[in-house]
């Protein structure tokens, strides 16, 4: 699948999301041209804070492939930049590429993740590959969508940055 397909992907689990009432971000994990995972932010639905679209694709993705050796490489597509932790986890699932359509200025993480440098004792732990920019204007739009019907809340508020 070619990264654009990866993020449309993410961008229709992310009308998901926001169907149930939840903020519109959503990931998809790829391995050798087949999504192997995929979920939408449940912040609201779970009550949660560390319930984010792509942690929640890569613990499903561990949970199906385990710590078996891998064919293909797993690839990542999310609709919006990563945080930190997620990219973490990125690194730890050893995925080698992050797609994402919008830039998260006040949470995403890949400035700092990108440039971290990789321990010889560990040189699978490594930062992926980052492609940012990937159909931001859908996600754009997406975000503009939900601010038009989300409640007032703190979310509300942080979406209508990304939706300017």
């Amino acid at each position: 699948m070619t990264p654009d397909e990866l993020i449309g992907a993410a961008i229709d689990v992310a009308e998901e999301g926001m169907a149930r009432g939840e903020l519109p971000i959503g990931a998809v994990v790829e391995m050798g041209g087949r999504i192997v995972a995929r979920a939408w932010t449940q912040d609201v639905s779970q009550g949660r804070r560390l319930v984010h679209a792509d942690l929640l694709a890569m613990i499903a993705a561990d949970e199906q492939l385990g710590r078996q050796p891998r064919e293909h490489p797993l690839r990542l597509a999310v609709n919006l930049e990563p945080c930190v932790m997620c990219l973490g986890a990125a690194m730890a699932l050893q995925i080698t590429d992050v797609y994402y359509g919008l830039a998260s200025p006040a949470d995403g993480g890949s400035a700092l993740v990108a440039n971290r440098p990789t321990s010889p004792d560990m040189p699978w732990y490594k930062p992926p590959t980052l492609t940012a920019g990937i159909r931001a204007a859908e996600v754009r739009d997406q975000f503009r969508r939900y601010c038009a019907t989300a409640p007032d809340s703190g979310f509300r508020d942080w979406a209508r940055t990304l939706a300017d």
